[in-house]
């Protein structure tokens, strides 16, 4: 059903593009109706084909489903750009001599801003920092470091040689402990050897602990567990553990929409936060839930860290993500507790972030209220 509906979206956009640029001028003057659209049917055609193939595997089939997601991206901002000046002329019916004018400036508008898009998606993520009051903290563990990544995304467009690079980055921040929230993989494990190797790299006293997304149950969630687990990572799956003492650490399985509603999460959030504890208590939690962040709270939680929102990603989109997650990117405060959401280090979908480029956070813990 999915892949239907980016099929009907996609060639909507797609041809409306091709018509609309086919009306500026020096296109029309040089390039002949029939190479035009000879042209555009054979590169909807390599879409249509990528959708059909999906954009997961990490085979031969990864570059037309990674092009057929980008394409689709580039259409949309492109289709925005155009509509703009069509709706200033009305498709033509005024301003006539201005119309193919101003749909050129709309078609190189929408070159520059989807390139500009593609280049903060392929860039490196930018380092985020904050510092976090932590009510119960020991003083003796102020100025701790901890370094979050969310949303990796590991698959057919980021793999092993894409992670070591995030691996030098955490490790230039020298944490006492990386904590993955969520998303490690896209969907299916990376089945990559170097996987290992790589997530061993990383140099954290206090270990590397992670939690499970949404993505991860998309796919072998096992053995996704199993290739990070011989890396050294370790998974908190409805648990805590001591991270340094006076403060706790737990995380929390992703489970799909009852974790989204937050009524059978909430339930079990007790037995891995007891109430009012008066210990200094870290929450891994892969989605923001409304529900879960206030419920997290009132348990007595002093910090939680989620992902998930990719913060919008490709712009207008971070509005409708933003009125089902109020609290989408950054950092906020519900009650007593700090909540910080991460925009995620990777990407779902187009291989493109449209003004909030992809993020590593890095927290600086301090004692006190």
């Amino acid at each position: 059903m999915f892949s239907i509906i980016l099929n009907v979206i996609g060639s909507l956009f797609h041809f409306y593009v091709a018509h609309r640029i086919y009306r500026v001028g020096p296109v029309r003057g040089r390039i002949s109706p029939r190479a035009w659209w000879l042209g555009a049917i054979v590169v909807w055609a390599i879409y249509l084909w990528g959708v059909r193939l999906g954009d997961e595997a990490i085979d031969w089939r990864w570059w037309p489903g990674q092009f057929a997601m980008t394409w689709l991206g580039v259409l949309f901002l492109m289709t925005l750009c155009l509509l703009v000046a069509d709706l200033l002329t009305g498709f033509g019916l005024w301003w006539r001599a201005r119309a193919p004018r101003l749909l050129g400036i709309a078609a190189v508008a929408g070159v520059m801003v989807s390139g500009f898009a593609i280049f903060q998606a392929v860039r490196a993520p930018a380092i985020s920092q904050y510092e976090v009051s932590v009510k119960n903290l020991p003083k003796e563990l102020d100025g701790m470091v901890l370094v979050a990544v969310s949303d990796l995304h590991l698959g057919a467009q980021r793999r092993s040689a894409w992670m070591a690079q995030r691996v030098a980055q955490i490790n230039a921040l020298q944490p006492a402990a990386v904590l993955m929230v969520g998303d490690q993989v896209e969907d299916n494990p990376l089945g990559e050897p170097e996987l290992a190797g790589v997530l061993r790299q990383l140099k954290a006293p206090r270990g590397v602990l992670a939690v499970t997304g949404n993505h991860e149950f998309y796919g072998d969630v096992d053995t996704t567990i199993t290739e990070f687990s011989a890396g050294g990572v370790r998974w908190l799956r409805n648990e805590q553990v001591e991270l340094a003492p006076g403060l706790l650490l737990a995380g929390v399985d992703d489970i799909g929409r009852t974790m989204r509603g937050g009524g059978e999460f909430l339930g079990g959030l007790d037995k891995v936060v007891p109430r009012d504890s008066g210990v200094a208590t870290i929450l891994l939690c892969h989605i923001p839930a409304t529900r879960i962040v206030e419920g997290a709270a009132a348990r007595g939680v002093d910090l939680m860290l989620s992902g998930h929102t990719h913060g919008g990603q490709i712009w207008p989109f971070n509005y409708l993500v933003q009125r089902q997650f109020p609290r989408y990117m950054g950092e906020y405060k519900v009650g007593d507790m700090a909540l910080v959401v991460s925009r995620g280090a990777g990407g779902w979908g187009p291989r493109m972030r449209l003004w909030q480029p992809g993020e590593i956070v890095k927290l600086t813990l301090r004692s006190g209220s």
